[in-house]
């Protein structure tokens, strides 16, 4: 997949395109029913497959105390992207002054000149343009004007309810991974770089992986049983994977409240040296929420009974259940039109 950055043309446009426009943070069934779409009419109408995201999300921009939580990083939703099968991602950078585009200055400079737009996937409630200016119908006269097809996207469903990014945000906040599986229609997951700590799991007898979070708001916290994919390959197919117990978030015990968030992963069963590689954390079932201890050995104590509920959790599943990594995910089919802070700070 071509990966292409900027706030508007980075290249002469080579390859007339199908293009769908969207966060995609997440990229869940919703957006995979999309993806699947457009690989479809890219196929029927010889254009090659794109997608035009935005970074960073537009309310970070505008009130970043407000903005959602980020699901995936920019690295993980290009892996994502990838593996249903795009051809071209373009991530537009989102200011102040791209937000100032008009309607029409949005369709004509990003969607025809840099891309090539032929054909245009949206969702039925889309804005776009300054102040939200353009909706379905503008996009529909500005393609006749401009000479590309639009089509929205009717709403995917999974047990009752709009399967959205903020479906996803709310399942993982209340602890309900089989739900926001159910609208992921994989397991979640967070990947990034296994960076120095302070050492503290190594002291208490379980040495952790500290995992780099691309962003300081997770969309989830607590204490997690997880499979936990490393080596060669990884994130991607090839690598490794290894069950453990993670902790994800401030560590109350031995941080202050206003500390930032950390994933910290004591792996079971592994030797060896993780510092610098990409990893990638897969959740599994919610052992309990953050709680702070009065001391370290009442602290270690609660770590090894977390050790043992998860190693009992992940055996019964098997690694069978773990998912595929993230950009080896088969491409969707479209639709018709309480928690102590582990001492795991930080790897082995």
């Amino acid at each position: 997949m071509i990966v292409t950055h900027g706030p508007g043309a980075v290249r002469p446009v080579t390859t007339p395109s199908a293009v769908t426009i969207g966060n995609f943070d997440g990229v869940h069934l919703g957006h995979q029913a999309m993806l699947a779409r457009v690989r479809e009419a890219a196929r029927e109408r010889s254009l090659q497959s794109c997608v035009l995201t935005f970074e960073p999300h537009p309310r970070e921009v505008f009130n970043p105390a407000a903005a959602p939580t980020r699901l995936t990083s920019m690295r993980e939703k290009a892996e994502l992207l990838a593996g249903q099968g795009i051809e071209h991602t373009h991530v537009a950078s989102f200011t102040r002054e791209f937000a100032a585009l008009s309607p029409e200055a949005f369709v004509e400079q990003l969607l025809v000149g840099s891309l090539g737009a032929r054909w245009v996937l949206v969702g039925d409630d889309f804005r776009f343009g300054a102040r939200r200016a353009g909706d379905l119908a503008a996009l529909t006269e500005l393609g006749r004007r401009f000479g590309f097809e639009v089509e929205a996207m009717p709403t995917v469903t999974r047990s009752g309810a709009r399967v959205s990014s903020s479906a996803v945000r709310e399942a993982l906040a209340a602890g309900d991974l089989a739900l926001a599986k159910t609208f992921l229609g994989r397991n979640y997951s967070i990947s990034g770089r296994v960076l120095h700590g302070d050492k503290l799991g190594r002291q208490l007898g379980f040495p952790t992986a500290n995992v780099q979070l691309e962003h300081n708001r997770p969309p989830l916290t607590g204490i997690f049983a997880v499979w936990f994919h490393c080596g060669e390959g990884a994130p991607a197919a090839g690598a490794k994977v290894y069950p453990g117990v993670a902790s994800l978030g401030k560590r109350p015990t031995v941080k202050a409240a206003d500390a930032h968030p950390v994933l910290e992963v004591h792996v079971f069963d592994f030797s060896g040296d993780l510092y610098g590689q990409h990893v990638r954390v897969e959740f599994m079932h919610k052992l309990r929420e953050e709680e702070k201890y009065p001391d370290l050995e009442t602290l270690k104590a609660q770590i090894a009974r977390d050790c043992d509920e998860a190693r009992a959790i992940l055996g019964a599943r098997s690694l069978e259940n773990a998912s595929e990594p993230a950009s080896a995910n088969a491409p969707a089919t479209a639709p018709a039109a309480k928690s102590a802070s582990h001492p795991m700070t930080k790897n082995r």
